[in-house]
């Protein structure tokens, strides 16, 4: 059968058969768009506030040396159509209003068109400087192209279509300078800055002859412009001016401005010469050079560089990922770009990171701190789609995936389903013993928590208060660790002076440990800090201990009663059905058995990585069930995939690399086990903070998790302290 495929499709096809110049083109790509994303921001914020402290500080000394920014006016720049007292006051006021437009980025162009004019004034009828032009040059840029998006003009840029008076037409304008007029500025700039370029290396003669003599030295900066040899200057120059490889040669001269001022022959413009060279560095050439008639060929050639597939999905194997946690995602990252068509399904929409699921529960970060998302972090992932759904089985027989009523067919199948709670057979203490594995679970934790409280302050029963008041953790691993510190500290620092009838000080926090110590997988030293860290909380630490039953009065441990309205459950996980859908083997706690390279035996291309595995690649040993053997274990998975598909040799089994682990028992504690290395206390906090923000996925989780950190570390107090969920009940 004969299929009709478009021409667009026969173009991105025949694009992949050049091999290696396909994926090097979607590469550099890759690169300039990243550039363009994170250099150009904070380039263009540096340069707004760098400019406004220059009129700033000018507009301040002459506020307060008033009689010399009026002799200012009417003798060294005066200007014919004002008087000098109000040329004075014009000034100053350009020179105090319009930096801090500039600066915030608002009303941007406005303040620096005043600037410009200011400048020019300046420069024309007072002292020339090549400083005051490229200030010039960059205020212009403001005016036609606005500030960048680190401004409150691009914040704000939503108010087109509000019912304010002349916005919409306001932001037609702008759209009009940038659009119509902004290209042809491009070309100024190019053109100016090229001019400079071929006359800086002149002999002083005959520059002061040809140039300063005939004017040009108002308004061309060449006495500070790049110092290159003459054949060089002329070829930069012509380069510039014709705008090809525009990027390239301006990087090529950016350098050639640091090395100068390094070995001393810099000068005092060095800064806006690097700035404007950054400028057509990060920027371009604009549309009107060669440059931009060659990308607009390479574009139609080879369609990834505007980030469109570079091939057609149809026909191609089909990777469905099960899973949107480390290991999926990563596994989903690793086949990115690659000859597959990749499904990711999910019954959540977003990606959770767990380590940091506890400060939810107890009120230090919101659920939006710890969650990004799944669809913007694939957005651009053309060979990716996301299904949002719940899966109830696997047929290895046919190749499909039960999502619902629907199957999906898939060639490679890669479950990355987690782990949730287990309470070892006592399924019936699950209602009055939350774990802590999902966002629901966090909030409803939190409600317990807060509600409590609220309970203790309401009751006249003394008995039920000190009920109310006393918190019991079972299980002493990491998790348990962490949530007995947290509501420790919650309790007496978080919560001083709110309640009149106890004091949250004398709440009781109790740690349940089974085993002979807390923090099992640490080293006996760590564990014992740990221990001494949790009790100077005022955690009571009970190890070696039982849970014998639990119900919605208390706690039997050991055969002692304690009467804790709030329980909370750190003690076990169970792996995801996951094995029950394959019939596959596997472990005590409900992992699949898989071979060495993640596949699971006598499936055919089915792998299981993070939670869901049972992988004895750990030097012979399991791998644990952390975010980082997650993510190897998802890039391992991709990269034994693309080998299958492509008939290559498959790759070593796989190894797990163990970089550590960490746990923190409150505020400046925690302990952290490198192997060789050892850390507790303060800098072991501080290195459990910076990695735990290193792993958060999407830089607003990471702001908003470290302003929320330094503001709890600054006051103890926590802003998120929120009841919500169901009513508070008496078992809580």
């Amino acid at each position: 059968m004969v299929t009709k495929t478009s021409a667009d499709t026969v173009r991105r096809n025949a694009g992949t058969r050049l091999g290696w110049l396909p994926s090097l083109i979607g590469g550099y790509a890759r690169t300039l768009q990243f550039t363009q994303r994170v250099a150009w921001p904070v380039i263009d914020l540096l340069v707004r506030v760098w400019l406004a402290q220059v009129f700033f500080v000018s507009g301040t000394v002459k506020l307060l040396n008033w009689q010399t920014a009026l002799d200012l006016a009417a003798n060294e720049y005066p200007v014919s159509w004002m008087s000098p007292v109000a040329a004075a006051y014009t000034g100053v006021t350009i020179e105090i209003v319009g930096p801090v437009l500039l600066a915030l980025g608002l009303l941007t162009r406005v303040g620096a068109f005043a600037m410009l004019i200011l400048a020019l004034v300046v420069q024309f009828n007072y002292l020339a400087f090549d400083s005051q032009l490229l200030w010039a040059a960059w205020l212009a840029w403001y005016v036609v192209f606005g500030a960048g998006p680190l401004s409150l003009d691009h914040a704000l840029r939503g108010l087109a279509d509000s019912a304010i008076p002349l916005a919409s037409r306001i932001m037609q304008l702008t759209g009009w300078l940038t659009r119509v007029v902004g290209p042809l500025y491009q070309l100024m700039l190019r053109l100016w800055l090229a001019l400079a370029v071929a006359a800086a290396p002149l002999s002083a003669r005959w520059a002061a002859t040809f140039l300063t003599d005939g004017g040009s030295g108002l308004w061309l900066p060449w006495q500070t412009a790049p110092h290159t040899v003459g054949a060089v200057a002329l070829l930069a120059a012509l380069l510039l001016a014709f705008g090809l490889a525009t990027r390239y040669v301006a990087a090529a001269l950016w350098l050639t401005v640091v090395l100068a001022n390094m070995s001393g022959t810099g000068s005092a413009a060095t800064l806006y010469w690097l700035a404007a060279l950054a400028l057509l560095a990060v920027r371009g050439a604009g549309t009107l050079s060669v440059d931009a008639l060659l990308d607009r060929s390479l574009r139609h050639r080879f369609p990834q560089l505007d980030g469109k597939p570079a091939f057609s999905l149809d026909g191609l194997p089909r990777v469905v990922i099960v899973g949107a946690g480390f290991g999926g995602l990563s596994c989903a990252a690793a086949l990115a770009r690659s000859r597959v068509a990749v499904t990711l399904i999910d019954r959540a929409n977003y990606h959770l990171f767990q380590p940091l699921l506890y400060q939810v529960a107890t009120a230090s970060l919101s659920p939006g701190d710890v969650a990004a998302p799944v669809r913007p972090l694939l957005r651009e992932r053309f060979n990716t789609r996301v299904l949002y759904g719940t899966v109830t089985g696997v047929d290895t027989t046919t190749c499909e995936v039960q999502l619902g009523e629907k199957r999906l067919p898939y060639d490679y199948l890669v479950l990355a389903t987690g782990a949730t709670h287990s309470y070892f057979g006592r399924d019936d203490w699950r209602p009055f013993a939350p774990g802590l594995k999902r966002i629901e679970d966090a909030t409803e934790i939190r409600r317990r928590l807060l509600t409590a409280f609220e309970l203790a302050e309401a009751t006249e029963d003394e008995a039920e208060r000190s009920a109310l008041l006393t918190f019991l953790v079972v299980g002493g691993g990491p998790t348990g660790v962490e949530l007995a510190g947290a509501i420790a500290e919650l309790a007496r620092y978080g919560m001083e002076k709110e309640f009149r009838r106890f004091d949250p000080a004398n709440t009781r926090v109790i740690l349940v440990q089974s085993g002979p110590r807390v923090l099992p997988t640490f080293s006996e030293k760590l564990s014992a800090i740990a221990r001494r860290s949790l009790e100077s909380l005022g955690v009571e630490v009970r190890v070696g201990r039982r849970v014998e039953h639990i119900d919605a009065d208390g706690v039997k441990v050991s055969g002692e009663r304690i009467a804790a309205r709030t329980v909370l459950w750190a003690a076990g996980v169970v792996a995801s059905p996951a094995a029950r859908w394959l019939s596959a083997p596997m472990d005590n706690a409900g992992r699949v058995k898989v071979n060495a390279d993640l596949t699971v035996p006598d499936r055919v291309n089915v792998y299981a990585i993070g939670d869901t595995a049972a992988a004895q690649c750990w030097k012979g040993q399991s791998v644990p069930g952390l975010a980082p053997a997650a993510k190897q274990g998802g890039v391992y998975a991709a990269r034994h995939i693309l080998g299958r598909i492509a008939g290559a040799t498959a790759p070593s089994p796989f190894a797990y690399r163990h970089f550590g682990s960490l746990a923190t028992i409150g505020r400046k504690s925690a302990v952290v086990d490198l192997g060789n290395m050892k850390l507790w206390g303060a800098p072991a906090w501080w290195l459990w903070g910076l990695v735990h923000v290193g792993l958060l996925v999407g830089v607003r989780n990471r702001v908003s998790t470290v302003t929320n950190w330094f503001w709890s570390y600054l006051t103890f107090k926590s802003a998120i302290r929120l009841i919500t969920g169901g009513a508070a009940a008496r078992n809580q």
